[in-house]
């Protein structure tokens, strides 16, 4: 992808080797990487994509206070939503057997909010939504999927580029957002400020 001369540092702001191997695949290496440590407890009641927005801007607002965050800060966060409620990150077995249980023969929305922060303290943000199905999965199929481990520390409790791939029988929209990065709305907020062509 062309780059501009002259054009700003990227930050990035997430820690997530996910995001940096997606931004890879269109061609852009962050110029550093920061790890902003911020509260993602959602609130009482809070909805996911009021939510999410709140989580990535909070993220590139953080960022923005370290060491190193001069240039353009990109953050975004990403959230498996089923209707109204919002699915916790999986840290252990028992909490990605559950969201795998509740999203078994069930539509879900998963939703990232990119967010992206000039030198001038401009903010710009896109929030993309994908709808995916998973098959009814048995409680050998989850066994495995959990056994397979590339739920640990995602959203809803799997990796679309993982296992889960076998049970996906519909995905309306950005692949790419399912996984943790919308490419070509990232792409897009990146042309607005002139780093892409």
């Amino acid at each position: 992808m062309d780059e501009p001369a002259g054009r700003p540092r990227l930050v990035l702001a997430s820690s997530s080797p996910r995001r940096r191997d997606l931004l890879a695949q269109i061609g852009i290496a962050a110029d550093a990487i920061l790890s902003p440590g911020i509260d993602e407890t959602p609130g009482r009641d809070e909805l996911p994509r009021p939510y999410v927005t709140r989580i990535a801007l909070a993220k590139l607002d953080a960022a923005h206070m370290l060491p190193g965050s001069d240039g353009l800060l990109l953050a975004a966060d990403t959230v498996v939503a089923l209707g109204r409620r919002i699915l916790p990150k999986a840290e252990d077995e028992a909490t990605a057997r559950r969201c795998l249980s509740l999203l078994s023969g069930r539509r879900h929305t998963v939703m990232t909010a990119v967010a992206l922060r000039g030198a001038d303290g401009g903010r710009s943000l896109r929030v993309v939504e994908s709808v995916v199905g998973l098959a009814r999965l048995t409680e050998r199929q989850i066994d495995r999927l959990i056994d397979a481990g590339d739920w640990h520390g995602k959203a809803g409790g799997y990796a679309i580029q993982g296992r889960i791939a076998a049970h996906v029988r519909f995905l309306s929209g950005s692949h790419s957002n399912v996984i943790g990065l919308p490419l070509f709305e990232t792409a897009q907020l990146l042309r607005g400020r002139g780093w892409l062509e």
